[in-house]
């Protein structure tokens, strides 16, 4: 086997770096097939109301239609069609009642696209309306209920307790206790309480929602823009009442997901008109349909502590309240998984939380980079800085006299390893030069500074098998369902095989996820594919050498000394043969008590990532301008560099539009800027001029030769180091994002008292 010269720690070129850039790179929304209708939706103009009845004649009678499928008719091929991964809540097809504005209620066929659109623009639905409810916190005592009945799915073990609260909105109640709170609030120095709020935003993947399912003997095959292949299957199977061997699902090259595309979206409802037409189906969502598909969790956070008047933390209280819209999808995993972390990356011996999803007649919320993260940091950073302000302690010296160091237990009671939150820190402020002068500007130009720190814990139990074969002329082929939706996983895996087998990366093909073909894998989500996936690949590699080993002793060679290709002549005669390794990762867990919160072994690896900014203010405008950012994050030892310094800077962007610019507006459940004309993601001149990324020296001693995911690392700390600059540089302190020019105005001129008019 020949040396490879190590490929861990390089910075290696991205494997479908050239289809990519060449436009050879296929998706799912270039997909043609013979016999293929379109499929495009009808969908509910009210926020919550009983469904009476639909017309479809105009629609039935326009040339070109080849049939219209209503609720009732999904009955016929799915006997429940209900899905999701927390709860059976979300129908295929609206039944009795829609829930959200823009709900799918009906499905128009047609074998030309525009068509199917204008079709489905001439159904008329009849609805008795009911009352709604929108707000999160509003949603905790509201007379409207969202569901009357609540069905768990029990598909992950970390949420077999899930029951919901039956006649409420509640969909996950997670407490956390340790220590003794009131005593400490009771004897503390200062205590400080701070609400804070968050809004939808939208995942804004440039490739939207896009499945296409084709119906065979007996089994369907589907073709979807997904980051949950397996899941898929075993989902569209149950569905079906049918074995997952009747269910194939592939997934191509992915432009985009961000947590958007796990799970559920299109997919059952593509894979039940394939099977009642008889042809294949293909659904592919406009960018304006994104809007009404899934959101991320708005949340509104009250955070308390007690403070000594040294700058010691004491105790902390945290209350969450997620809105999770119409249906659950993923949210009660974010409440719990985030809902342990709302303390931050702190040593703080007194802990309570408590952390609801809670049901609104809104878009569904899920996953989107970070799984509920950013939402927090965003308020237990800025409490940080608030009390460090107001005891005129330095912010980063404040976070230093509590940070959560190596060895010591966090609010779960795992204690922490291979976190390295103290480096993070520190390496940000100085990358900052947080100790020296600073150019505050002049006239009605000022500049402010600020940092932020956040961690998370990586989602688990979860499962992940991978499978290498190596081929009789030494090249290889790695079969594992990990999706690579621009994140680079491909490579980072092949870099992984190079490493152990000595095969140069050239020679390594990495096959698509095929559930017919590639093994298992819970999903490409929570930057766990680096961790889970990168073990099981390590693994495989190792399974295979071993056999080849064990080929080459049995031929009378050693495999350091003589060519692969060679080893299998020897054994074979001829170039023959496969050598075929196997490899699985599922890695420690124990869940955390229900009523205490409590867990020894919460979470595989922690993730920790810093921000500091550097802003100007317009103090007649209110204009903000990000001039720098720097992004410090602990990936263990990186795979590939160039990669991660990519994946911190990509996240930190993303998050700066969350920041400053995006939000899906309502009234009265409807949203009211759902395109890109409206609703504004970072244009080029919305990019600081200085972006910074760097990764600390670290090792993850459990993840492949030192790795761990740092994909959602980049967006932790961005919002609350923005309102800590825009505080340093004008003394105001915002407590909602988005921080817009008006918002910033706002403030300035309250603080004049002159305040501006209301709208």
């Amino acid at each position: 086997m020949t040396s490879t010269q190590g490929a861990v720690g390089q910075s290696i070129r991205r494997l479908e770096g050239r289809a990519k850039v060449t436009g050879r790179a296929q998706y799912v929304h270039t997909l043609r097939l013979p016999g293929m209708l379109h499929g495009k939706v009808f969908r509910s103009t009210v926020a919550h109301a009983r469904l009476l009845g639909l017309d479809a004649s105009a629609a039935r009678a326009l040339p070109g239609v080849h049939r219209v499928l209503v609720g009732q008719d999904i009955l016929a091929v799915m006997p429940d069609p209900h899905y999701g991964p927390a709860f059976h809540d979300q129908p295929v097809l609206a039944l009795d009642k829609v829930r959200y504005v823009g709900e799918p209620v009906a499905l128009v066929l047609a074998e030309d696209p525009h068509v199917a659109e204008e079709a489905a623009a001439l159904i008329v639905a009849r609805y008795e309306p009911l009352p709604a409810v929108y707000d999160e916190v509003e949603a905790m005592d509201s007379t409207a209920v969202v569901h009357e009945v609540l069905k768990p799915a029990g598909t992950f073990p970390d949420l077999k307790h899930l029951q919901g609260k039956r006649d409420t909105n509640i969909a996950l109640d997670y407490s956390l206790r340790r220590g003794d709170p009131d005593g400490a609030f009771a004897s503390a120095d200062h205590v400080f309480e701070h609400r804070f709020r968050t809004q939808q935003v939208l995942h804004v993947p440039l490739e939207p929602f896009v499945s296409a399912a084709v119906p065979g003997e007996g089994t369907l095959t589907l073709h979807t823009a997904s980051q949950s292949p397996s899941f898929v299957r075993i989902e569209i199977a149950r569905l079906l009442g049918w074995p997952e061997n009747r269910v194939r699902v592939q997934v191509p090259y992915l432009g985009g997901g961000f947590g958007a595309k796990l799970y559920i979206k299109v997919e059952a409802l593509a894979a039940a008109a394939a099977l009642i037409v008889g042809r294949p189906v293909k659904i592919a969502l406009t960018m304006e349909e994104q809007f009404f598909t899934l959101t991320k969790h708005a949340a509104t956070l009250r955070i308390r502590s007690a403070v000594t008047r040294e700058g010691r933390i004491t105790a902390r209280e945290c209350e969450v309240w997620w809105n999770g819209g119409a249906y659950a999808d993923i949210g009660p995993r974010i409440t719990q998984k985030s809902g342990f972390t709302a303390p931050g990356p702190y040593d703080i011996e007194h802990v309570r939380i408590d952390s609801y999803a809670l049901y609104t007649n809104l878009p569904p919320a899920g996953a989107l980079r970070g799984f509920g993260i950013p939402q927090l940091v965003w308020a237990y950073e800025s409490h940080t800085d608030m009390i460090a302000r107001e005891l005129g302690i330095d912010p980063v010296e404040m976070r230093r006299r509590n940070i959560l160091r190596e060895g010591r237990p966090q609010a779960t009671g795992t204690v922490m390893r291979d976190a390295a939150i103290e480096q993070v820190l520190e390496r940000t402020a100085e990358r900052m030069r947080w100790s020296e002068a600073f150019d505050r500007g002049s006239g009605t130009r000022r500049r402010g500074r600020g940092i932020a720190i956040g961690f998370k814990a990586s989602v688990s139990p979860t499962t992940s098998v991978a499978i290498v074969n190596i081929y009789a002329d030494g090249s290889c082929a790695l079969y594992c369902s990990t999706v690579d939706m621009g994140q680079g996983s491909d490579t980072a895996m092949a870099q992984i095989v190079s490493e152990v087998l000595g095969i140069d990366i050239d020679r390594i093909t990495v096959v698509h996820p095929d559930t017919d073909v590639t093994p298992y894998d819970m999903a490409t989500l929570g930057s766990r594919s680096t961790f889970h996936m990168g073990n099981a690949v390590r693994a495989a590699a190792e399974d295979a050498r071993s056999k080849l080993i064990a080929l080459a002793q049995d031929v009378g060679v050693s495999v350091e000394t003589t060519p692969i290709g060679e080893i299998f002549r020897r054994k074979y005669g001829m170039q023959a043969g496969n050598v075929v390794g196997s490899g699985s990762f599922v890695p420690a867990y124990t869940p955390t008590d229900h009523h205490t919160g409590q867990s020894d072994n919460v979470t595989p690896f922690w993730m920790i990532g810093a921000t500091g900014v550097e802003v100007e203010v317009d103090t007649e405008t209110g204009q903000v301008t990000v001039n720098r950012l720097v992004n410090v994050g602990d990936a263990g030892r990186a795979i590939n560099p160039a990669i991660v310094e990519t994946q911190l800077s990509g996240a930190a962007i993303m998050q700066l539009g969350f920041t400053m610019t995006e939000q899906m507006r309502f009234r009265d459940g409807q949203c009211v800027n759902p395109s890109l004309a409206d609703y504004r993601i970072p244009g080029i001149l919305d990019i600081p001029a200085i972006i910074d990324n760097e990764r600390v020296d670290a090792t993850q001693s459990s993840g492949p030769f030192g790795a761990k995911g740092v994909g959602e690392s980049g967006t932790f700390g961005v919002s609350p180091a923005i309102a800590s600059a825009i505080e340093d540089a004008v003394g105001i302190r915002l407590t909602s994002l988005p921080i817009t020019a008006e918002s910033v105005l706002r403030a300035l001129r309250e603080q004049q008292g002159r305040p501006l008019q209301a709208d």
